[in-house]
């Protein structure tokens, strides 16, 4: 039990902590160039955001990423996202579901997110890459979820006081997983990105689904140090993978890989590039979080409007009329992206 106090503490720190943070990364999305289209031949109300998502269709291709559960405070911000989530009809990723493997208590701020979206609606489970495939299933049952996020987070548990240092089997483990499990198994990275090599490691033990989430958005080393003040981290606060050139290193060893760009996700434009650059699915974590706590529901939800909105804006000035003829617009990179990618 006492564990699971901790743990339920450390949650509710985290979400202090990252308001608190205040170092921020380049995700390189400014170095993609699009060319602007001035005779579109479209009308907006033609312009399309569907897609199709783990056996859904979703309204756009965007989701609201992981990124808490447990607590009371949890179940408040849970339910006020799950009904952004079907409002707009897009996809919902819950937390790290690990305290509800031990804790009852903990259930409802989870299935809150079910209850909230519907069976139609899409809700992604969460647990480490070192959960067991019992586990995988328990949190899957409990939300009755559409897939499972498998998150990788060295980089957070070597700076957690608390954390973890032992890293070996990770990947017979999701391998394990992959095989054993019905639903679609998400591999997620939780802000420092994934490599090509990385990429091509999951996708060989039969992974289809990577999030890259990459060096730009919500970093947990600061967020932990600021939690510990024994060791001080911020020298290494700038490391991992921008999030532009993750995607595009993943993208480039499958086409039948469905990759969702996150880590540093704020605005439609970032969205626009991630899909051109090769996103199936593009998630939005910290910023949609920060305007819930900091703005409550109704703030929340007028971001998302806009988002959506000017999507279809932009997908109008590039001549696309759906997501698949998004995915044929042309870019050209340049500046360090370009340098990094040679």
């Amino acid at each position: 039990m006492g564990k699971d106090i901790i743990r339920k503490d450390r949650k509710k720190e985290h979400i202090e902590y990252y308001l608190k943070s205040t170092f921020e990364s380049d995700t390189l999305f400014k170095d993609i160039y699009v060319e602007h289209n001035s005779l579109p031949e479209l009308n907006l109300d033609e312009i399309d955001g569907r897609t199709e998502f783990l056996g859904k269709i979703i309204e756009y291709p965007i989701m609201i990423n992981a990124m808490t559960g447990g607590t009371e405070f949890s179940w408040e911000i849970n339910r006020g996202l799950s009904e952004i989530a079907k409002n707009h009809r897009i996809p919902m990723a819950v937390g790290s579901q690990t305290i509800a493997l031990r804790d009852r208590g903990s259930h409802n701020s989870f299935k809150v997110v079910r209850e909230r979206v519907g069976e139609e609606g899409v809700v992604i489970a969460n647990l480490s890459g070192h959960a067991s495939l019992e586990d995988v299933k328990f949190a899957i049952d409990l939300i009755k979820a559409d897939g499972i996020q498998l998150h990788l987070n060295p980089a957070q548990e070597l700076v957690m006081k608390e954390g973890d240092r032992e890293f070996k089997g990770v990947l017979k483990n999701i391998e394990d997983i992959v095989s054993n499990v019905e639903r679609p198994v998400i591999v997620k990275e939780v802000g420092f990105g994934i490599s090509k090599e990385v990429a091509q490691r999951l996708y060989d033990v039969g992974v289809r689904y990577i999030d890259v989430s990459g060096k730009g958005g919500t970093n947990f080393i600061e967020i932990e140090d600021r939690r510990d003040d024994e060791i001080d981290f911020r020298d290494i606060y700038s490391w991992g993978i921008p999030t532009a050139l993750s995607l595009i290193q993943c993208r480039s060893i499958s086409e039948d890989l469905t990759l969702i760009s996150s880590g540093g996700i704020r605005t439609s434009l970032d969205i626009l590039k991630s899909l051109i650059l090769g996103a199936n699915v593009v998630g939005i974590g910290g910023r949609i979080l920060r305007e819930v706590i900091e703005g409550g529901q109704e703030r929340a939800n007028k971001y998302m409007e806009g988002l959506t909105y000017k999507l279809k804006v932009l997908m109008l000035l590039t001549g696309s009329k759906n997501i698949q003829e998004l995915k044929k617009v042309p870019y050209k990179v340049k500046g360090e992206l370009k340098d990094l990618l040679r």
